[in-house]
């Protein structure tokens, strides 16, 4: 993977971050019984993050347990690769295996690494063009 790449997937990571934390009080209203609600249907997200990812299972409970990355590239190219975790010299996800490219459709196959503790780590995916992260949570 290439830094252009990484920095996209580390500014992905950042801004997943401060999104979630901000985001109930922007887009939230009061409703007549207190109650918050939704005044408007969330943003699209910005060019170059559109990319969906999910992971299943999750959370994972077996160290060497294969999981499936799934998915779509939100307008990339298609499946390039997928990292995860933030240190590479120690992946949380081993054997990572393109299943399928599509980008309409992503599937990736991945062993979760025997040296994996519990927590929670990100899961990236390059599509060409798009990228996207989603969190892996561990309890082993």
């Amino acid at each position: 993977m290439n830094k252009r790449v990484m920095t996209a997937i580390a500014g992905l990571s950042l801004t997943a971050g401060l999104l979630g934390s901000a985001w109930a009080p922007a887009g939230a209203q009061t409703g007549t019984a207190g109650e918050a609600t939704v005044a408007t249907a969330a943003p699209k997200p910005p060019k170059g993050a559109r990319a969906v990812v999910q992971v299943s299972p999750n959370p994972t409970t077996e160290r060497g347990q294969e999981v499936t990355i799934t998915g779509h590239c939100g307008g990339g190219k298609g499946l390039k690769a997928v990292v995860a975790g933030i240190d590479l010299k120690n992946p949380v996800l081993q054997n990572i295996r393109i299943v399928k490219d599509d980008p309409k459709g992503f599937v990736a196959k991945a062993t979760l690494s025997p040296r994996i503790g519990n927590g929670v780590g990100p899961v990236f995916v390059d599509c060409g063009g798009e990228a996207g992260v989603t969190l892996l949570v561990t309890h082993v």
